[in-house]
């Protein structure tokens, strides 16, 4: 397919791929329907036209080029041979009437309820046109409902689909937003599925995640500081320790970080037993963005007596901070320096200080101010060999000399 030379007017001049539903706008150009659209919804200010720079109302009439289509059809079919795939033919916009009716069947028990779930999860899942007429429709709120009207009648049935929906649309309405801002029936909701015995489990729980995270990050203020430990502790346990994917973990480490400026939040993270987990989800090595925010959230949580006393409970807290410093990120870096600080300052016990000796830490303390990395780091860094340096000075497991440069 790499030699095969495709007509220019094949091309979407956004995209630059192959036409699939072109359309043309009122300039006379002619682009594919998905990215004339997005390009109008992000423009800034008086959108213009990509290739003529003419205006271009965002709410322009786009005309579906059905001849052009055809003869990309045609072309592709001739093809064939070399590899390349016939077009299909875009399927007719939905009516909000259509949806409107499969709304009216989530009223209706059982079959009809969940046959127009998939329905509409289908439709949601095919393109921004169909998730825009389904906000507009009121899909969004039939969605929260629906979640809510799930938890209190204990069912599991069709929330898979109701949560995919809802992550799908999120985006195209300002509605949602609105509906859970100060809804703790919602949160409770999705913290119940959480716990529920359901089948294909994951994929259930790792939407209620993802939901989650986008509706803590729109509630009000007041609502986040009356979360409650047991808010806490269903994430901790059902989600970092079981370690149900690494979106749903990616989510709760976001949601946890989100949630810790609010009011005590931070100690009932603490009290969730979340350092403990956190440490062990870090042992086993995962990918460098998960990583991040494992140490950003530990650092927040140290901040606190309580967070430090849980952080060096574990036999291998300080150990793990060592290995990453300067294999990871600048931004591991960062939060691992700043830990070891808080530490030093604030719960620099006997045992604490030896055990940054034993594992490493001060070797890479010294490491770190002879790295090319940022000059406040190196400053931290002598700071913490400053504190505790009459302890490490005596000790035969690292070299004098690094330590007696920082007196």
């Amino acid at each position: 397919m790499a030699d095969i030379e495709i007509p220019e007017y094949f091309l979407c001049p956004i995209s630059l791929q192959i036409l699939k539903d072109p359309v043309t706008t009122i300039t006379g150009i002619t682009y594919e329907r998905e990215s004339i659209k997005q390009w109008l919804k992000t423009a800034q200010g008086n959108p213009t036209c990509p290739v003529t720079k003419q205006p271009l109302p965002g709410d322009s009439e786009l005309i579906p080029n059905h001849t052009l289509r055809r003869l990309i059809q045609s072309w592709c079919t001739l093809n064939a041979i070399d590899g390349i795939d016939r077009i299909p033919t875009p399927k007719s916009p939905i009516k909000k009437s259509q949806v409107l009716r499969l709304i009216k069947d989530l009223d209706v028990p059982d079959h009809s309820c969940t046959k127009a779930l998939m329905k509409l999860e289908a439709l949601a899942a095919e393109n921004e046109r169909n998730r825009t007429c389904m906000v507009e429709a009121g899909v969004a709120k039939a969605m929260v409902l629906f979640i809510i009207k799930c938890f209190k009648e204990g069912k599991t049935t069709g929330l898979e689909e109701g949560l995919r929906i809802l992550y799908l649309i999120w985006n195209q309405s300002q509605e949602i937003k609105l509906l859970v801002r100060e809804n703790q029936e919602f949160i409770d909701s999705l913290t119940w599925i959480l716990r529920c015995k359901i089948d294909n489990h994951v994929a259930v729980k790792t939407h209620a995640m993802l939901v989650l995270h986008r509706t803590i990050c729109v509630v009000c203020q007041k609502l986040l500081e009356r979360l409650k430990v047991d808010f806490f502790k269903e994430i901790v346990t059902r989600v970092l320790r079981k370690r149900i994917s690494e979106l749903a973990i990616k989510s709760a480490l976001l949601v946890l970080t989100e949630v810790c400026f609010a009011g005590r939040n931070r100690m009932k993270i603490v009290e969730a037993n979340a350092v403990f987990e956190l440490i062990e989800l870090e042992l086993e090595k995962p990918e460098r963005n998960i990583t991040e925010l494992i140490f950003n959230l530990l650092a927040q949580l140290c901040s606190c007596a309580a967070g430090r006393e849980q952080f060096l409970k574990h036999a291998g807290s300080i150990a793990m901070l060592s290995k990453r410093v300067l294999r990871v990120s600048p931004a591991t870096d960062d939060r691992a320096v700043h830990i070891l600080d808080l530490i030093s300052k604030f719960s620099a016990g006997d045992e604490a200080v030896l055990e940054m000796l034993r594992v490493g830490a001060v070797s890479k303390l010294c490491m770190l101010i002879q790295a090319d990395c940022a000059p406040y780091l190196k400053k931290k860094a002598r700071g913490i060999l400053r504190l505790h340096s009459n302890t490490w000075n005596n000790s035969p497991c690292i070299a004098v000399y690094l330590l007696t440069r920082y007196p």
